[in-house]
């Protein structure tokens, strides 16, 4: 049964060829880029340990305990659950869970970044390859630290899967997982400061001065501990080896039970079955007027406010402060980075419409029997993102200029934030009519990613924010130097252009988007309809 889930996989990575050229096209410029950074990687720890393995063993504990911190968190808030095995599919099977575990765990190694992730931990056991001892434990390591990503991964994942139901303990997941994440940043900076005050000795040792401390103490941490047994067997610590091959060992087996427990949990008592919730009135509906236009604003306006798929776009607008918080702080760039907090916040916004389609499900099927316009279609998705996004995009351009004490570049600040609102709105609403990709349905987790779901956002997003900065460089021609130099006349040019571009381009995406909409109704329908 383990080997059938094994083929399973593979047999669903390779209809990825013939499922969409785009997803295709995704999946070999994927495993290109993972083919490189694993040349990359090996290349570094053979050269790496032939100048000095003591060093290159304290930045692979480094750098390891982050690629294990980045396959417990990331996936949660980026890519999901991978739903191409889903465990509940199996439940009329009788499967044992242990057997259903094991050939989940295997599975999870069939796809690019699990591959480039098990060679690059075993392929740097190479920097000892001069003492024999020393790459054998570097092996035992590579498939420790293997097991950790895949299985503290999955167990994360579906443990905290049912707390996106709730959308208090979404917001607060959000937080306590981003924070960790915003660390990295400061301590590169404090390492590259570190670096830059020790530079007195030779490259080496400088760097062994900064990065020895912390692999001391990730090497005693679940997430480091793997990493570092190489340089416990090389450094003939016999002792420091066994204590951290038993918290390696101690880590996998508690991520496995907390798997387990977690999948018994979903597979006895699925989500989405409880009560419907009580009736308080039409919300938005008995709001917004009664119109056409005005009914898909109302459920646009509800999905954005009511449905946990929406809390990726949402959650992170808030945080921006702290991310721009953390990056200054591990760059000194001070409080002028604030100045971008406005144009990012305005771009993510814009960007949050971008699949609007595929959110709606079979509930798009209304829009196609009432034959709604795809002028009414496009406005009614615009008009909520423009209300609410406007307000705050303003208030954090104020926030910034205060932060920054630059008041004087609040018009071209204002311009180039207006700009990329209008330009993100515009683009999405035309791109949303023609390209649709699956997304997690109505009721379920929000932590699931559907099959070939994270290449094409990823796609999408790439090709969005290249159009909008395209349209958006006559504003930050003029933004710019206006910011920097700093020069008045500028921003207030850059004002004017920005509002006239972002007015413009959201005309004209709105009324490109409803052309292709109504032109491809029945295509879009089907597409969403083959989601399900």
């Amino acid at each position: 049964m383990v080997a059938q889930l094994v083929r399973l996989k593979l047999t669903l990575l390779a209809n990825t060829f013939r499922r969409s050229v785009w997803q295709t096209i995704g999946l070999v410029v994927g495993s290109l880029y993972g083919l490189g950074v694993l040349v990359l990687v090996l290349v570094a720890a053979v050269a790496g340990g032939a100048a000095d393995p003591v060093v290159t063993g304290q930045v692979i504990t480094l750098l390891g305990a982050l690629v294990v911190l980045a396959w417990w968190v990331v996936p949660v808030f980026a890519f999901g659950v991978d739903a191409t095995l889903d465990p509940r599919r199996f439940v009329t099977f009788a499967i044992p869970r242990r057997t259903l575990l094991t050939g989940l765990a295997l599975a999870g190694l069939v796809s690019v970044p699990a591959a480039v992730t098990t060679l690059a931990a075993l392929g740097v056991s190479l920097a000892w390859w001069r003492q024999p001892a020393a790459l054998v434990a570097g092996l035992v390591g590579g498939v420790l630290a293997t097991a950790l990503c895949v299985v503290g991964s999955r167990a994360t994942t579906t443990a905290l899967a049912p707390l996106l139901d709730s959308r208090r303990y979404r917001e607060v997941l959000t937080v306590v997982a981003v924070v960790p994440l915003l660390l990295i940043g400061p301590a590169f900076g404090w390492l590259a400061d570190g670096v830059e005050v020790t530079v007195g000795g030779s490259g080496a040792d400088a760097l062994g001065e900064v990065v020895g401390p912390l692999a001391q103490v990730a090497g005693w941490t679940p997430l480091g501990a793997p990493w570092a047994l190489a340089s416990a067997a090389g450094e003939g610590a016999w002792a420091l080896l066994v204590a951290r091959l038993a918290i390696s060992l101690a880590t996998v087996a508690l991520a496995w039970w907390v798997w387990d427990r977690a999948l018994a949990r979903e597979l006895v008592t699925p989500r989405g079955g409880g009560t419907a919730a009580e009736g308080k009135g039409l919300g938005w509906f008995a709001r917004l007027p009664a119109t056409p236009t005005g009914a898909v604003a109302a459920r646009a306006a509800t999905y954005w406010l009511r449905d946990p798929r929406y809390a990726a776009s949402v959650a992170m607008v808030p945080l921006l402060p702290l991310v721009l918080l953390a990056v200054g702080l591990s760059n000194g760039a001070g409080g002028g980075l604030f100045l971008v907090m406005a144009p990012l916040a305005a771009w993510i916004l814009g960007f949050g419409i971008s699949n609007d389609v595929g959110y709606d499900n079979t509930a798009f099927a209304l829009h196609v029997a009432t034959g709604t316009p795809g002028r009414v279609d496009r406005w009614g998705r615009v008009l909520p993102v423009l209300a609410g996004g406007a307000p705050l995009c303003l208030a954090f351009a104020l926030v910034g200029c205060a932060v920054a004490g630059r008041w004087d570049a609040l018009p071209a600040l204002l311009g180039l934030t207006c700009g990329v609102l209008g330009a993100s709105l515009g683009i999405s609403s035309a791109v949303s009519a023609r390209l649709v990709y699956p997304v997690p349905k109505p009721g379920e987790s929000p932590f699931k990613s559907p099959q070939g779901a994270a290449m094409a956002t990823m796609l999408a997003q790439m090709a969005a924010m290249g159009i909008v900065l395209a349209v958006s460089l006559p504003s930050l021609a003029l933004a710019l130097p206006a910011i920097l130099l700093p020069q008045p006349a500028l921003g207030w040019a850059a004002l004017v252009v920005g509002l006239l571009t972002g007015v413009g381009v959201l005309l004209l995406g709105v009324r490109w988007g409803a052309r292709t909409y109504d032109r491809r109704l029945p295509e879009l329908l089907q597409q969403v309809m083959a989601f399900g």
